[in-house]
């Protein structure tokens, strides 16, 4: 054994019958991951299994190991698994086991992030909001009621990899894991609570006794044997390596794009400086890289955090749909492969630097044997520099890296693309423009008399729907004594969206977005002399997924008052109505089964809000991949065969004009040859005879 060496599992060769399960060692020290003895320097992709369907992983994997990947990182998402305590679900998209199978089925390796809070733009960062109600909790710090329930759940997960002999360590692809996520920006702000929390978080998972290694992202004092590893765009640049000389350099996210969220202007990232970053952090002692996301796939049903869009890093190596996206896919191939023709001196011999100018660098590994690579650096992002290694010239484009794996030629430029682009192709495929098609159904817009749940004060959003769905109704009466009917309704949100209704009907409708969730309704109403119903609509547009003391965090409304020519009356401390969800959803009427519930009537060209519509048809014949255009519709969501595909917003507009997300993905396993039932739920105005069935395809 190599002086320094961490050492995290055995080598053993156990015949059972005529089965040779083969148990790795996974080990790590400052140079790299060990695995069975043999230095790793590896690729690593994130794509998220409830992303995407089973009937996607298989391809999925098999094109990210196409692109030169060796690994497939993976959180585990507690709320999909726990959503209720003790109540576990591990079917379908939530199968993790048949995942990291899938993986082991193509030869690579996998990488479990457990967290268990993951952030991740999905919902609550992953925990189950059934914590919230847990007496005397607080997330994610020194404190037992938390621990108690992190500990178990982390330790189900870990057990059942272990029954399936799923780590490595046991013969299985398993070579890293990972507990907590990103605590260092939040842990100042839990003074002493947070630092032990800590501590206590390593030595609960390695007790675990996985055999591979665990580690900590953006967590710099990681304690041993804890490897503290980078998230970011910039890792090449900004990581201080790891917190102890044993310990390798692995960089757990880095970011193929930026995932869209509404009032978030859409920004996407070039091919050509990820690859830069990359060979950066390669150059720099750099042994893992783990691309976040190589596939981002879908937010189905209402898994999104807060103001995320349903599509998820669409713009990643792997689009939404599972097809290669061109150049990223193919440029970061052809890195792969020069740095992987680097591997020797990278892995077995000694690094040295040489200065080739104010912003050049030149990052050497020669070995023994005279074996040796280099990785020229230009870090200037404004000009082209040529410079002299080796006494020979070297055209350096700005910001960019050549890999030279002979110290002699170079064999790639992170700045030049030599892959073709490729472009999403949209074919219209079927349309459901007819009027005849659709039926509809109305939702209640209840009044305080139909209300069970009063409270004397505005209810905290979230608090009292338990995230059992979107909507709360705040619902109550008042009396108007004027014959003046005109009035202002003020309403103070805490987020994230708000329909107002005034003896049932609409007068309006306001919201926050990503960068600013508070918000208020202004709105001229016209009042009855006598009684009138107030009917306000809470919607929340996915739950928060970070930040320090999640539980304390609130939404839904703080003010209501309603100013007319006479007074101002402050009606948050009033007798208020509540009623969580609609009636839609509490009936279930997007399920086949359970659409009979209501009276549903044909089409009206009205377009009222809170409108249910449904509509049935057959799939195309051809195995397509279909995405549906919803860009006529205003807010709501998408039920196929009582599968949600997610929320939808096309009425929320980019600063040039577009929806951000126009087509929402159809898995074809979604779908049955004949008789599809299509359920939507619009809050606003739009119309669904806009809508197809598109089909999806690149060229």
């Amino acid at each position: 054994m190599e002086k320094g060496m961490l050492v995290l599992g055995l080598v053993a060769i156990m015949v059972v019958g005529v089965v040779v399960v083969v148990e790795s060692s996974v080990e790590g020290d400052g140079r790299s991951l060990i695995i069975n003895g043999q230095r790793k320097l590896l690729f690593s992709a994130s794509i998220h299994y409830p992303r995407s369907t089973p009937e996607m992983w298989g391809s999925l994997i098999g094109k990210a190991k196409e692109g030169g990947i060796d690994v497939i990182q993976t959180y585990v998402f507690w709320n999909l698994h726990e959503p209720g305590k003790g109540q576990y679900d591990f079917s379908g998209r939530a199968d993790i086991v048949r995942f990291i199978k899938e993986i082991q089925a193509h030869g690579l390796y996998a990488s479990l992030r457990i967290g268990p809070f993951i952030e991740a733009e999905w919902n609550y960062g992953g925990l189950p909001f059934w914590l919230h109600d847990v007496p005397g909790i607080v997330y994610r710090c020194d404190n037992e009621p938390f621990k108690v329930h992190m500990q178990n759940f982390t330790t189900k997960i870990v057990n059942m990899m272990k029954s399936e002999n799923l780590y490595a360590s046991q013969g299985g692809p398993i070579i890293l894991s990972q507990i907590e996520n990103e605590y260092e920006m939040v842990e100042h702000a839990f003074h002493e609570k947070g630092p032990p929390y800590v501590r206590w978080a390593a030595q609960m998972a390695v007790a675990l006794q996985t055999g591979v290694p665990w580690m900590m992202c953006k967590q710099y004092d990681a304690p041993d044997p804890v490897i503290n590893t980078c998230n970011g765009m910039k890792c090449g640049v900004s990581f201080p390596g790891p917190n102890s000389p044993n310990k390798p350099w692995l960089w757990t996210e880095n970011w193929t794009t930026w995932y869209r969220a509404y009032g978030k202007e859409p920004e996407t990232r070039s091919a050509q400086d990820i690859a830069f970053q990359v060979a950066l952090f390669v150059a720099r002692n750099g042994t893992f890289v783990n691309y976040y996301m190589y596939h981002g796939g879908t937010n189905f049903g209402r898994t999104t955090s807060a103001f995320t869009t349903t599509s998820y890093y669409d713009d990643a190596p792997l689009d939404e749909y599972g097809f290669i996206r061109l150049p990223k896919w193919g440029h970061l191939k052809q890195l792969h492969e020069a740095i992987k023709s680097c591997s020797n001196p990278i892995l077995f011999g000694t690094q040295f630097t040489l200065s080739l100018g104010q912003q050049q660098m030149g990052y050497i590994y020669q070995r023994n044997s005279g074996e040796c690579a280099a990785f020229l650096v230009n870090q200037d992002d404004t000009k082209s520099v040529a410079v002299i290694f080796h006494n020979s010239s070297y055209e350096l484009g700005p910001s960019s890296v050549s890999i030279l794996p002979d110290c002699k030629n170079v064999v790639f430029n992170t700045a030049k693309v030599n892959v073709k682009n490729n472009t999403r192709l949209i074919t219209t495929g079927k349309k459901f423009n007819e009027s005849e098609m659709w039926q509809e159904f109305k939702d209640i817009i209840p009044t305080f008399a139909d209300t069970s749940m009063r409270s004397k004060t505005l209810l905290e959003h979230m608090n009292t729907t338990k995230d059992m769905s979107d909507y709360l109704w705040y619902t109550f009466s008042y009396q108007h004594e004027s014959s003046n009917s005109k009035a202002v309704l003020s309403v103070r949100s805490a987020g994230h969206v708000l329909h107002a209704f005034v003896n049932g009907a609409s007068v309006g409708s306001g919201n926050g977005n990503h960068e600013k969730v508070n918000f208020t309704l202004d709105n001229t109403i016209t009042l009855n002399n006598g009684s009138n119903n107030i009917s306000l609509l809470s919607v929340t547009v996915g739950l928060p997924d970070s930040g320090a003391f999640l539980e304390r965090k609130a939404l839904g409304l703080r003010r209501v008052r309603i100013h007319d020519i006479q007074n101002s009356k402050d009606l948050s401390n009033h007798r208020w109505g509540y009623q969580v969800g609609l009636l839609g959803e509490k009936l279930q009427i997007y399920i086949d089964h359970s659409s009979s519930n209501v009276q549903w009537r044909n089409f009206t060209s009205s377009n009222n809000p809170l409108t249910w519509y449904k509509v049935r048809f057959d799939a195309p014949a051809k195995n397509e991949s279909f995405g549906l255009n919803l860009e006529s519709m205003g807010k709501g969501e998408v039920w196929i065969n009582g599968q949600s595909i997610g929320r939808y917003w096309a009425s929320f507009l980019t600063s040039q004009g577009s929806p951000y997300q126009t087509w929402y993905h159809v898995p074809r396993s979604f779908l049955k040859p004949k008789d599809n039932l299509l359920v939507i739920l619009e809050e606003q105005n739009g119309s669904p005879l806009g809508i197809s069935l598109d089909i999806i395809s690149t060229i």
